[in-house]
């Protein structure tokens, strides 16, 4: 781990990590694509024509940080930092471990979360925007005008573009989210690992700020979705917390640990365990 290896000494390392973030990047997109695989129902009015769930009858708005933006930000700034770190720590390893972990971090979080998009999915704010219900559209077969007062429906009685439509009925969890808390949590990690913010001795605030920033950023794409009424509060914490879980999960695989001020900063050799020292001294395992 000391010195820079040739290409295909790092590529024989590294290969089955590529074939698999390949693969999973594409069943990612396979789904993601997919139509919506439950028949949601839902009300729209009551007798009187009062909105069931004003909730779900928002205006449709333009994304104030379309998904795009917010999956090369949570990619495009974690390795920005990764590489300007590299002035004081100066390692290939670092920088390998550093944007493997990232990609390990951002791929399992965005398969994880489509999947939940395309089999549990919900309604967006603006559902009933985009649906246009006509509910003379509606027939006695499947669940239309059923439950209580026969209120509900399906999306037979829609009448919008079928593309939006299926987008309104996959809100749970937040893709957003997702990206922006896997991309900048694993930062938020990385930073502390190196700026040793977490240690045995006071350092100075600036470095609380730095570490931090990136969780600020996470933060503001997240709540810009329930500002351009894109996603349910409930979903962008659930992105949030999907995205957290997959960055503690991707730092802890690719480096010595996660609190530890002592190896946390340390990249792991994929072929050969780190010697953790106990606190008398001994090497574990030995």
């Amino acid at each position: 781990m000391q010195t820079r290896p040739k290409f295909g000494q790092w590529l024989k390392c590294t290969w089955l990590d590529i074939l698999t973030m390949a693969v999973m990047g594409a069943v990612g997109l396979g789904v993601y694509i997919a139509h919506p695989a439950p028949s949601r129902s839902f009300a729209v009015t009551f007798s009187d024509g009062e909105i069931v769930y004003p909730e779900f009858a928002y205006p449709l708005r333009k994304e104030i940080v379309p998904i795009w933006l917010a999956a090369f930000l949570a990619a495009f700034i974690p390795i920005l930092g990764i590489l300007i770190m590299q002035v004081r720590v100066r390692s290939f390893w670092d920088v390998n471990n550093g944007i493997i972990g990232l990609l390990y971090s951002l791929i399992s979080a965005a398969v994880f979360q489509v999947f939940i998009k395309w089999l549990i999915g919900g309604l967006r704010p603006h559902f009933l925007d985009v649906c246009k219900p006509d509910t003379s559209l509606a027939t006695d077969t499947g669940y239309n005008r059923k439950g209580f007062q026969q209120l509900y429906f399906t999306r037979e009685i829609c009448t919008g573009d079928n593309d939006q439509i299926d987008d309104s009925l996959e809100s749970f969890p937040s893709g957003h989210s997702t990206a922006a808390f896997a991309g900048f949590v694993f930062l938020y990690l990385y930073l502390n690992a190196k700026l040793k913010v977490f240690s045995n001795y006071h350092p100075a605030m600036w470095k609380l700020i730095v570490i931090y920033t990136p969780v600020l950023g996470a933060v503001l794409i997240g709540g810009a979705l329930t500002i351009d009424n894109f996603h349910n509060w409930y979903d962008v914490v659930a992105g949030a917390v999907i995205g957290s879980v997959m960055a503690f999960s991707s730092y802890r695989m690719t480096y010595a640990a996660i609190w530890d001020w002592r190896y946390n900063h340390i990249p792991l050799n994929r072929n050969a365990p780190f010697p953790y020292l106990l606190e008398s001294g001994e090497l574990v395992g030995a």
